[in-house]
């Protein structure tokens, strides 16, 4: 009977063990040319990035990575220094990663799950489209409005396609899911809470989750947000509209104009320095690169602000007694943009990162921005 016993003890524990390893999915694979590096593994949540396990690798970039499998979707990255490869799971899956290092993020292979390759082919078209708006930020021979206008048709054309093919083909799975929250620099391709089509894109991949996984919380965030950006539409055409210039100041001015309260309170409209050469300023002073990068300004400002240079700097700082502090003895012109990152400012300017800046002549014209100049001092002496 003991035997009996013991023998029913060792199947249970080993069924116990398969029902363990059957819960679980594993990535894995080999990242080459990474030897000594130390590859995480991380999962991207909804509150943050949380780092799962790492390994060291060795000689052949060989890593595997087991954890618990969720009920729904979820999202890892595999992650060298700020090299990255994204991943999602929705099941007990085995994934097979191989890369080379340095330039991992474009340079791999996937297999394994239908959504990681998804997820692959989405993310080289961003990096594609990322390098493309780069390039015509910084050719110096197109106009402002030209490269904004191209770089536009460019995002519009790109949103088309993952609609088409990404989003609107099969909206529960996790890649279209993943192609909502694609990003050019700090700021998201699809905006629910500025484009009426966006929010539909939302809408769509909302619903179809709320049907397939029912209790998923990226499910409910995905629903809260198409429901924000519906009841917000409203606020933001209001929004867009007090910001709208006239065609005719436009041609006047040449500038789209920005009216903000600076840090004593005054009303200060960047159109009001026509006859002074602009620096149009974005900036965040909460950045651990703001110090130095004020002093380099304060540099100019104060070389130049004689001869007629002024800078119209506009914060985007959440923190508004922050700010106050921070820009209290500067002596230029300093606004604050109480919407932040989210300001329909930063798209009527194109406005893909931060810091970023403009220069704008004595005429209250834009003549090149940041990816356009290759030597600030040079730039304004030649306005001066």
């Amino acid at each position: 009977m003991k035997h009996i016993c013991k023998a029913a003890a060792v199947v249970l524990a080993a069924l116990s063990i398969a029902s363990c390893n059957n819960n679980k999915f594993t990535v894995e694979g080999q990242i080459a040319g990474a030897k000594d590096s130390v590859l995480y593994f991380e999962n991207v949540g909804l509150e943050g990035i949380n780092v799962l396990d790492s390994v060291k690798l060795n000689d052949n970039g060989d890593f595997s990575f087991s954890q618990d499998a969720t009920t729904a979707p979820e999202f890892y990255r595999l992650r060298i220094a700020d090299q990255i490869i994204n991943v999602s799971i929705d099941s007990t899956e085995t994934v097979q990663v191989k890369g080379q290092y340095p330039g991992m993020a474009s340079n791999y292979t996937i297999s394994g799950s239908e959504n990681c390759e998804k997820i692959r082919e989405l993310a080289l078209k961003q990096i594609d489209l990322q390098a493309k708006a780069i390039a015509l930020q910084s050719n110096t021979e197109l106009g402002i409005a030209k490269a904004n206008d191209s770089i536009q048709s460019m995002i519009n054309a790109y949103k088309e396609e993952v609609k088409r093919n990404y989003i609107y083909k099969e909206p529960y799975k996790a890649y279209a899911y993943f192609a909502l929250f694609q990003a050019i620099g700090n700021y998201l391709i699809f905006n629910p809470r500025a484009n009426k089509e966006d929010i539909k894109a939302f809408a769509a991949v909302a619903t179809s989750w709320d049907t397939y996984y029912p209790h998923a919380e990226r499910g409910q965030n995905l629903h809260n947000i198409a429901i924000e950006g519906m009841k917000n539409q409203r606020i933001v055409e209001a929004q867009n509209a007090d910001i709208q210039i006239e065609a005719s100041k436009v041609q006047e001015a040449g500038v789209l104009d920005i009216a903000l309260l600076d840090n004593k309170g005054n009303m200060r409209h960047l159109t009001d320095l026509k006859g002074q050469v602009v620096l149009l300023d974005f900036h965040v002073f909460a950045l651990k690169d703001s110090p130095a990068r004020i002093i380099q300004l304060r540099e100019l400002y104060n070389k130049y602000h004689a001869q007629g240079l002024e800078i119209y700097q506009v914060s985007l700082d959440s923190d508004e007694h922050f700010w106050k502090q921070q820009t209290a003895a500067l002596p230029w012109i300093s606004v604050r943009d109480e919407d932040g990152a989210g300001s329909q400012r930063l798209t009527l300017y194109n406005i893909q990162a931060v810091p970023d800046f403009f220069v704008i002549d004595r005429g209250n014209n834009l003549v090149k921005r940041a990816a356009q100049i290759a030597e600030l001092e040079a730039e304004i002496k030649k306005l001066l």
